[in-house]
């Protein structure tokens, strides 16, 4: 933090939409919590792909009356 100014960091979002074709490895979601691992996504602060797919968004509700974002990649046929 130069001159004593804090910024936030840019790179903190959502990569990529919902129905968009995706790679192995292709980053999804870098640095948001409010964002859960689903099908066959993998990862923590970031997650990524871990098969060539379409992505689809589902909405759960939590044990404790919350309402949780996954981010899931259906696999495509070959």
């Amino acid at each position: 933090m130069a001159g004593g100014k804090s910024t936030p960091k840019k790179d903190k979002k959502t990569k990529v939409a919902g129905g968009e074709l995706v790679q192995i490895g292709k980053i999804l979601i870098r640095g948001k919590d409010n964002y859960k691992a689903g099908i066959n996504v993998r990862g923590r602060g970031t997650l990524y792909a871990v098969a060539d797919g379409k992505i689809s968004f589902t909405r759960k509700k939590s044990a404790r009356g919350g309402v949780k974002t996954y981010i899931n990649v259906l696999p495509t046929e070959k």
